[in-house]
């Protein structure tokens, strides 16, 4: 092993700690405080981002996470009164899922504090810092899209 690639391992063994260590902390949070889980907050905000609601595939999609772990989430969801399911016209099987007003309220409540409470784990970090850090980290994520999406389309032919 070369010593750029331990430095890489090292790198991502870090990150992997500091990111675990959050979630930890956001799911007990999130459990305590407003008795939900991560990945439900994960769908509702989601859905906060598309008013017109999404279908289950593509919040699948957004999510990168199966339709079944979205599908129990959602009826859930939709029992409590959070979201709504709504009917594709000309596709019985699909239905489009969207946050009702109370779903929007509740989602507003928990995001607010989710903010805080990463601004508080994160209060070490100026904001320079962070915009700096999320740009890169972007950078490598869209680089990782890119080469799966090259592997994907090479596969394919």
């Amino acid at each position: 092993m070369t010593t750029s690639s331990k430095d890489r391992v090292r790198l991502w063994l870090r990150l992997l700690k500091v990111v675990r260590g959050v979630e930890t902390q956001l799911r007990d949070r999130l459990r305590r405080e407003y008795n939900t889980t991560l990945p439900r907050f994960d769908v509702m905000a989601a859905l906060s981002r598309h008013a017109e609601g999404l279908k289950m595939s593509q919040l699948s999609g957004v999510l990168r996470v199966s339709n079944g772990n979205v599908t129990g989430i959602a009826d859930r969801l939709s029992e409590e009164g959070l979201v709504e399911r709504i009917p594709v016209p000309g596709d019985r099987r699909a239905m489009v899922l969207r946050l009702t007003a109370a779903g929007q309220a509740e989602f507003e409540k928990q995001a607010m504090s989710h903010e805080d409470w990463i601004d508080e784990m994160l209060h070490g970090v100026s904001a320079d810092e962070a915009r700096t850090m999320a740009a890169r980290l972007q950078a490598f994520a869209d680089a990782a899209d890119a080469q799966t999406k090259q592997k994907e389309d090479a596969h394919a032919q």
